[in-house]
């Protein structure tokens, strides 16, 4: 990704640390690979005889993709509904019709 001149783009893109460990640290080495995924909040890929088998992800980090993956959805809901003519509402409609939810 290129970033505009004189842009620090640091805080926005976030470098991924593909972590592969095979299927007997899962085993041997369960506190070890929790650890590093609730502290990295990236995913563990795990291997069965040299192929991939499994990830493991902590909870916070399967949340937060979740949640990603919703706001994708909405944002491609909301690009079709302009593709398709929708303006939405004016301001003075959304207040009214805040207005209307909080009685």
């Amino acid at each position: 990704m290129l970033a505009p001149a004189g842009r620090n783009t640091s805080s926005l893109v976030r470098p991924i640390r593909i972590l592969i460990r095979p299927i007997s640290d899962l085993r041997n080495k369960t506190p070890e690979i929790e650890r590093i995924c609730r502290k990295s909040g990236e995913p563990v890929f795990i291997t069965k005889n040299g192929e991939n088998y499994l990830v493991v992800l902590s909870a916070a980090a399967y949340e937060r993709d979740q949640a990603r993956l919703k706001l994708y959805e909405l944002l491609a809901a909301a690009e079709s509904d302009v593709r398709k003519g929708d303006r939405g509402v004016s301001l003075k409609t959304l207040a009214a019709m805040l207005r209307k939810a909080r009685e």
